[in-house]
């Protein structure tokens, strides 16, 4: 018992529910390891006495917890009523440093209510003479919603090569489909994959969902002729040979390879860096350099050492492992110019990037570019560097065993612990959240239940061995609906898969959008049949497929359990797969077909691809998802779960129906890419309308 009691203060789950009526323990081993990632000993009965009786003592005694959230216009934060009769509270506002005074007495609820939105410093006094300080959170509650009905593309963005790029997509490509598809076809936004940092390396980690920083872009996306300082370089050989690198992966069968289009990039920024910059660009350089402050540096010097040392930091030099250490210090001045290269990189980088999103908004979009925050980094990165004391050591997100995946999952990336984001005032989320959102018309957020609770599988251990951890989701979501609020951003939450009761309601009342799948939105409360249109939520995006799911045409067509069987992920026979899959495309075809959505009949591939489409603009969704791919026939998924080096993730540029990649130019061109989006006309209805 003494051990699930420090368990739970700490956040630790002893148990968990994969289903309403199952519950499974949690080893004490697991428990333990856990505690210890979170500095608290308790590796024996002893150890764990001490440790609760000091965390119950702590509790006890505190007066405010580390992070203090409200809500504007709101009367005082419960953390702020249970204070002690008497209490004197000063809080210090955000940029202009002014003090309020809050005593006892009729006015605490009017001062309250009149302070502005922001990340405070609040001090308390109490009678009997104890003190505290607390960060106080004031936030709007709500995160901006689209302004109206909208739909738009969802594309990865490597996988868009246009007769232009090196090789895979870049923000040029991504500014040439906003620019046309708002002005064309009147779309709200333009969803991409994370652009955060990788870490590179030979060959290097190919998944967008493992990046080294997610505060940072990674300059792999760079047009480089749109830098204007390399019009002035002497060798433009680079253009030339980009075009082999592209022209092979053009070919059938080919891939994207990254490490040798950034290869090529940076030999080109390499020269393109010797051309001094103009007065009016050093100074929106330095500009950036002010913005990013210690996060910059720390990103550029981890990019820099990793040039010298190789891409994992606890590999390094002992002293060089520590980003304070004197060691780093002098290496830091010894690579400077290195670290200046790197920190310009990110410089050019959110440049491309905030044009992109300004010609989308040029273009007519409400939205702009919805960019997506990974849910975590990877443990040899800069952001694991340098934010050490944020990340639990020795412990790896990943996932339960569920009815898809028996053994769990470990994605390999670090949790934040929640202890430290507490006391910090949640900086390092804060600082994140602000960095993604300098150049976002609305976010994406992957696994978006993590701001409720994370899987910890500690270090060797199986995925079925591990156990959540919870975060403080009220402070977590107070934070994001404060800086989402500051970009005009609307939010959208991954929450597909296991979600915990409640979740998706608390979600909701804060202005998150949901995720919903066409062919998971099922009446599982009754029927188990397909969810009506006019069932559908209103605060979500509705789709067909997402980055980790067949294209509508492998659905349709079985294609996916084909492919899955020759990769031998299939854990039944083949005809058993086939027949049960079939089943469920029959009846959502049915489903079509009576709503009189299917008028080509069955049989028409594309007919069928665009009744589904046509089913998803019968729903309330606020914002509709087309899976670019889906326009053009392509039958591969761009990631196949369950799988390494057996399938080519992440790597794939987009393809016609039989699997020969299409450049941008030819995309746009694509007769049922047309076919397709004339279906979305008119483009836009106010929120809550259904279409004709």
């Amino acid at each position: 018992m003494s051990l699930a009691r420090l368990a739970a203060l700490h956040g630790v789950a002893t148990s968990y529910s994969p289903s309403d009526d199952v519950t499974v323990p949690v080893s004490d081993t697991t428990v333990i390891a856990v505690l210890a990632a979170m500095d608290v000993d308790a590796s024996t009965p002893e150890a764990v006495s001490e440790a609760l009786a000091r965390q119950e003592a702590a509790e006890a005694e505190r007066l405010l917890p580390p992070t203090v959230v409200a809500t504007a216009d709101s009367a005082p934060p419960q953390a702020v009523r249970d204070l002690p009769d008497g209490t004197v509270l000063r809080i210090e506002t955000e940029g202009d440093g002014a003090v309020v005074r809050v005593g006892p007495g009729d006015e605490s609820d009017r001062a309250w209510q009149q302070l502005p939105l922001g990340v405070h410093r609040l001090r308390a006094e109490a009678p009997d003479g104890r003190t505290a300080r607390a960060v106080l959170v004031v936030s709007p509650g709500r995160v901006p919603q689209p302004p109206r009905r909208t739909h738009g593309f969802l594309v990865q963005l490597y996988s868009l090569l246009s007769t232009r790029s090196w090789g895979m997509g870049d923000l040029g490509d991504l500014a040439e489909l906003a620019a046309w598809s708002g002005r064309v076809y009147g779309t709200g936004f333009v969803q991409v994959n994370p652009l955060h940092a990788a870490v590179h390396g030979t060959p290097s980690d190919p998944s967008p969902y493992r990046p080294s920083s997610r505060r940072f872009p990674d300059p792999v996306h760079l047009r480089i002729e749109a830098v204007p300082e390399y019009a002035y370089v002497a060798d433009h050989s680079h253009p030339g040979r980009a075009a082999v690198l592209r022209d092979a992966v053009l070919r059938k069968d080919a891939l994207i390879d990254r490490d040798a289009v950034w290869a090529l990039k940076k030999e080109a920024l390499e020269l393109v860096a010797r051309i001094p910059l103009g007065p009016g660009r050093r100074a929106a350089y330095a500009d950036f350099l002010a913005q990013q402050g210690q996060a910059l540096d720390d990103h550029a010097t981890w990019c820099a050492l990793a040039e010298a040392h190789g891409p994992d930091w606890h590999t390094w030099p002992a002293g060089l492992r520590d980003p304070r250490s004197p060691e780093t210090a002098r290496a830091r001045v010894e690579l400077q110019q290195r670290v200046d290269f790197h920190m310009w990189l990110a410089w050019l980088t959110d440049t491309q990037l905030a044009d992109a999103q300004r010609t989308a908004l040029e273009a007519g979009m409400d939205i702009g570019l919805v960019h997506d925050l990974a849910v975590g980094v990877h443990p040899g990165g800069a952001d694991a560097w340098a934010q050490q004391d944020a990340f639990a050591s020795g412990m790896s997100v990943g996932a339960p065993p569920d009815a898809f995946n028996a053994r769990g999952q470990d994605w390999g990336l670090p949790p934040w612990r929640p202890d430290v984001l507490a006391a910090s005032g949640y900086a390092p989320f804060r600082g994140l959240l602000r960095g993604i959102l300098r150049n976002a018309g609305a976010l994406r957020i992957d696994h978006v239940m993590g701001l409720f609770r994370l899987w910890w599988v500690p270090e060797g251990s199986d995925p079925t061995e591990g156990t959540y951890v919870r975060y403080d989701a009220d402070a977590m979501l107070a934070v994001l609906a404060l800086e989402a609020h500051r970009a005009g951003a609307p939010v959208i939450g991954e929450d597909l898969g296991t979600v915990e009761s409640g979740v998706r309601d608390t979600l909701s009342s804060s202005g998150v959008l949901g995720t919903s799948v066409l062919w998971f939105e099922r009446d599982w409360s009754a029927t188990g049949r397909p969810l009506p249109p006019e069932r559908w939520r209103e605060q979500c995006v509705a789709t067909a497929t997402t980055h980790d799911l067949p294209s509508t045409a492998a659905r349709l067509t079985g294609e996916h359990v084909e492919l899955r069987y020759r990769l031998g992920l299939l854990t039944r026979p083949l005809g058993q797969e086939q027949a049960e899959d079939r089943a469920e495309v029959a009846e959502w075809l049915g489903c079509l077909s009576r709503l009189g959505l299917l008028p080509e009949g069955l049989g028409s591939e594309e007919g069928e691809v665009r009744a589904v489409y046509r089913f998803l603009l019968r729903t309330p969704a606020l914002m509709t998802g087309i899976w670019l791919p889906d326009a053009v026939g392509d039958r591969r998924p761009q990631n196949l779960p369950g799988t390494w080096d057996q399938y080519p993730n992440w790597r794939l540029p987009i393809a016609d129906a039989q699997g020969r990649p299409l450049t941008l130019e030819e995309l746009i061109a694509s007769p049922g890419l047309h076919r397709l989006m004339a279906e979305f006309a008119p483009r836009t209805a106010p929120p809550g309308a259904r279409p004709a």
